[in-house]
């Protein structure tokens, strides 16, 4: 995607605008005041748009008459296996907001979920905002489910406090992987972790970048067939660059043991300089800096300006400027639903209200969205982090999906569970790559 594109997908998104009155009618109008949804969505915890739902939630149940069963939760493993067991237990939720990639695979081969030209057939106007280009197809049958609400990107958050301490500057476009190490360098000598990074417990974004920096854009997402063909020497290279960064100490201390949520406390409390993670971050760098964290008035604007976001390092054929993002979830109507009546046209009338020009773009704020026609910008509504991440935005030449959104399950326990066992050497990269390969081969073949 060229930087121009990007700027065109982004330059909506970035607005804050209120709930009421955004829903959209559709359907029938004499929705039983006592009927229920179940709902499921990972707007929850540090997820920066948690009190948006709990907000649009409530607005819709008084707006509607339809009490909604939330039952969202931080999305991780956990999360997506519990999604998997509730509909191979037949108790799935009418409405799930979950992801549109290989996680998706069971269910939808299932015949669980309905099919966006399938609930047009009876709703014609649904998701008629969207950009059907935009909208992610399934892996399965090529047909599109999930009606996307924001987008993602993954980048490098740094505190600049620790960099000054350091000495070191705030990385730019052009930051390559030598300059990155040199820094950790000055960072550490500080008496500061360069890196916050939980590589026992979420190694998620260093190992897809470690790998993205051994391949391109337009090849990034080929899983390979073996650790010696195709993007199979690139992998086993990045997992050997993490190596290498664990073996100078450029992680903390306890980063085989460490949970990443205290790491990330290690980041926000100026322990730690860099820390890769998503866009969804920003809310919780932000609350981190409240002196409450459920409630938005109480930000220290001084402690959130010691913030900021940027490029990752490149070590390889990617530019810096190339970052892991795009649309990779959206609002799923279940089968079980759509089969009942009154349920069909309240989770219609759910996904909706959710996916209205002026709730996406609430939603998305400063990362994308899928809207043919995105409200105008209004800067002023956003603090100093969410504009930097506008601004570092603005330079990006290209959002590519995530590869660790195909290779899933399974396929990821050698290199994401086994990780302590890489960087400590007790394990061969290339081994661990293999058997990973090998589990992935086998879920495919099945």
């Amino acid at each position: 995607m060229k930087k121009k594109m990007v700027c065109v997908l982004l330059a909506g998104t970035m607005v804050t605008s209120i709930f009421a009155g955004c829903g959209k009618k559709t359907g029938t109008d004499n929705t039983a005041a006592d009927l229920s949804l179940s709902v499921t969505t990972t707007f929850a915890g540090e997820d920066g748009n948690a009190q948006n739902y709990k907000d649009a939630v409530a607005a819709f149940e008084k707006q509607e008459g339809v009490k909604i069963n939330d039952a969202s939760a931080t999305s991780d493993e956990t999360f997506k296996a519990r999604v998997q067991t509730d509909f191979q237990a037949g108790s799935e939720p009418d409405v799930l907001f979950f992801f549109n990639g290989a996680d998706a695979n069971s269910f939808i081969q299932e015949g669980k979920v309905v099919s966006i030209d399938d609930i047009r057939a009876k709703y014609p106007d649904y998701a008629s905002n969207m950009n059907d280009d935009l909208i992610t197809p399934s892996l399965v049958d090529n047909k599109k489910y999930a009606v996307p609400v924001n987008g993602y990107w993954e980048g490098m958050f740094c505190n600049t406090e620790v960099l000054d301490q350091a000495g070191v500057e705030v990385p730019g476009a052009d930051y390559t992987w030598d300059q990155f190490q040199a820094d950790c360098e000055k960072i550490k000598a500080a008496g500061y972790a360069p890196i916050a990074a939980a590589l026992g417990d979420i190694p998620h974004y260093w190992w897809e970048y470690s790998i993205f920096n051994h391949t391109t854009p337009a090849t990034h997402l080929e899983i390979p067939t073996s650790v010696d063909e195709g993007n199979g020497p690139g992998w086993v290279s990045g997992m050997e660059d993490i190596k290498g960064l664990y073996e100078k100490g450029y992680f903390p201390d306890n980063t085989l043991s460490a949970k990443d949520d205290e790491t990330f406390a290690m980041f926000t409390s100026g322990k730690a300089a860099f820390l890769i993670d998503g866009s969804w971050k920003v809310g919780g760098i932000a609350a981190a800096c409240q002196s409450d964290a459920e409630d938005p008035s109480t930000l220290d604007k001084d402690k959130l300006d010691k913030f900021t976001v940027t490029y990752v390092p490149t070590n390889g054929e990617r530019k810096a400027t190339d970052l892991i993002g795009g649309l990779s979830m959206g609002y799923y109507i279940s089968k079980k639903a759509w089969d009942d009546e009154a349920k069909r046209d309240a989770a219609v009338k759910f996904v909706e209200y959710m996916t209205t020009d002026d709730m996406v773009a609430k939603f998305a704020q400063h990362t994308a969205s899928a809207l043919k026609e995105a409200p105008k910008v209004d800067e002023s509504q956003f603090n100093s982090l969410q504009v930097k991440a506008i601004d570092m935005m603005a330079g990006v030449t290209s959002l590519t999906g995530a590869a660790q959104d195909l290779f899933n399950g399974e396929c990821r326990v050698s290199t994401f569970d086994g990780m302590p066992q890489i960087v400590t050497g007790e394990v061969d990269a290339k081994d661990a790559v293999a058997e990973g390969l090998s589990a992935y081969a086998d879920q495919t073949a099945e």
